[in-house]
């Protein structure tokens, strides 16, 4: 914020596209999943540039990444930018979860004296908030049409130029390499409790023996485990978004049990001399299992599915991954016993 703009509705910050040391760590942070779900900004009306009562309204969410993506594609641009409540959470997520919705949006309006601020009666609202809100309620309550703008903050700029319209490019939704690898720093990070308590079962089981329980043998059996770990998460959690648009089936399960499945011939490879054959056997079962559950994860973060087919997808898999993960368990111990 840089200063505070007089309107007739009453002193409205001013914000700048520009983005300073604590916004660039604020969004690594975020990225990684430490601050995912406490980065928000206040709601509220903001004035970007110099705007005037006649300048356009743009309303998004307030959630942070979305906020500072929204102003620094607005460079330059003189406009009203109203943020709704949605708790921290982007406008796709939101507007399926009932937050960016027609209550928030009618309420927000009426919260921030919109109708004072400008003379004009239309909003522009991305297009991928057109789910959470019907825009006849909207205008029957406040008097403000919707416009839908473009899928990505990005051509906002040439959307406005062009009088509010939107070419066939605007109304597409894609998901690129880079908006799919950026997904991937964070959902390893938010990996590691589980995975803490993974090594942890797996440190019991691995040291109950015909001794009842070795320490040595306990840390030794883990070392080969690490590597069926690692490679499972490779398989689920980088190479299915990366490979994404080439692999063959629609499930997200079963694209990363077959990541999985090409991950166990390099796994083996390291993991041989440290395990003995039924060992081996679990780990060979244990790796594209992992990488199938972990890549249902982007199930939902991806114009790939729906709600229904991810319900759809989980209630077939995960009952299969639970067998196979109790499969291993069981041979895992045996394994000690076996030899």
């Amino acid at each position: 914020m840089t200063h505070f703009v007089d309107t007739p509705a009453g002193d409205v910050p001013s914000i700048t596209h520009a983005w300073g040391l604590q916004d660039w760590l604020g969004t690594a942070f975020a990225r990684l999943g430490v601050t995912r779900n406490n980065y928000a900004v206040s709601p509220g009306l903001y004035a970007m540039g110099n705007p005037d009562a006649n300048s356009p309204v743009i309303v998004t969410a307030n959630y942070k990444l979305t906020f500072d993506a929204v102003r620094s594609d607005l460079a330059g641009q003189n406009l009203w930018m109203v943020v709704l409540d949605t708790r921290g959470i982007n406008v796709w997520c939101a507007a399926g979860k009932n937050l960016f919705s027609t209550a928030e949006v009618i309420k927000r309006l009426q919260r921030v004296r919109l109708d004072r601020v400008v003379k004009h009666r239309r909003i522009i609202l991305p297009q991928l908030g057109a789910p959470g809100v019907s825009a006849k309620e909207v205008r029957r309550a406040t008097g403000f049409s919707v416009v839908y703008g473009p899928v990505l903050s990005a051509d906002l700029p040439a959307f406005l130029e062009s009088g509010m319209q939107a070419t066939t490019e605007m109304r597409t939704v894609r998901f690129p390499l880079k908006e799919r690898a950026v997904l991937i720093p964070v959902e390893i990070m938010l990996l590691w409790k589980t995975l803490l308590l993974a090594f942890a079962v797996m440190f019991v089981l691995s040291g109950i023996g015909p001794d009842i329980f070795s320490f040595s043998a306990a840390v030794g059996r883990l070392a080969p485990f690490a590597w069926a770990t690692l490679f499972g998460v490779l398989a689920g959690q980088v190479a299915v978004p990366v490979l994404l648009p080439v692999l063959p089936f629609r499930a997200f399960a079963a694209n990363g049990a077959l990541a999985g499945g090409v991950a166990v011939l390099p796994m083996l490879a390291c993991a041989w001399p440290l395990a003995t054959w039924l060992e081996l056997v679990v780990l060979a079962a244990w790796t594209p299992c992992l990488g199938s559950f972990l890549a249902m994860n982007f199930s939902g973060s991806t114009p790939y599915t729906s709600p229904t087919g991810v319900e759809w997808e989980m209630r077939r898999a995960v009952p299969l991954q639970i067998l196979t993960v109790a499969v291993c368990l069981c041979l895992w111990v045996a394994a000690a016993f076996i030899g």
